[in-house]
């Protein structure tokens, strides 16, 4: 960092290496996978801009782990426009998981009711109706398994914003889904 810093741009190259699949890992858990390269890439040119302010105190991998996160936050909020999506995309096998699912009043989770994959896809379809930042603390606790003072600290948020967005959040996806589950029965 020291040799780049100083002007040897070459040296980042090692860096980059280094750190890869730390970036596209964290990629590949928060962008679709098309989108995957391109985050990676853009996450270390803000790395690089940002190296001279780079302080030490967290160590590199730290830094470029939140320097991920918020580039991925950020793609979502410029996305955020475009996530609108009509019910008739979901394919009938999705609708009839997403209804059973919803109107099951056991403790059983949505992956036990059907397959993963169509979980996954209909969480993803939910997750994509909500605000970028809702849908980034998501990510991080519930998906990743993240404390809540690891989200904040990775979102530049206190942990009190955190929780609050937490629940929130929750609550929100959740009155998405049911939504997409009353327009299906008003279908048939």
């Amino acid at each position: 960092m020291r040799r780049v810093v100083a002007g040897d741009i070459n040296a980042f190259e090692h860096l980059v290496m280094r750190y890869k699949n730390l970036v596209l890992t964290i990629a590949a858990k928060h962008v679709p996978f098309d989108q995957m390269d391109d985050i990676s890439q853009d996450v270390f040119l803000r790395a690089f801009r940002s190296l001279p302010t780079f302080r030490g105190e967290e160590g590199f991998k730290s830094w470029l782990s939140v320097i991920a996160v918020r580039t991925c936050y950020d793609f979502w909020r410029e996305h955020y426009k475009s996530r609108e999506f009509p019910i008739s995309s979901f394919s009938d096998n999705h609708q009839a998981w997403l209804e059973a699912a919803l109107s099951d009043q056991s403790d059983q989770s949505f992956l036990e009711k059907g397959s993963a994959k169509e979980a996954r896809e209909i969480l993803d379809r939910g997750l994509d109706r909500l605000s970028p930042a809702d849908r980034m603390v998501l990510e991080l606790v519930h998906l990743e398994g993240r404390s809540v003072k690891e989200a904040a600290g990775l979102m530049g948020l206190t942990i009190t914003t955190v929780k609050v967005r937490l629940f929130r959040s929750r609550k929100k996806l959740h009155n998405i889904l049911a939504t997409i589950t009353k327009y299906r029965r008003s279908d048939v």
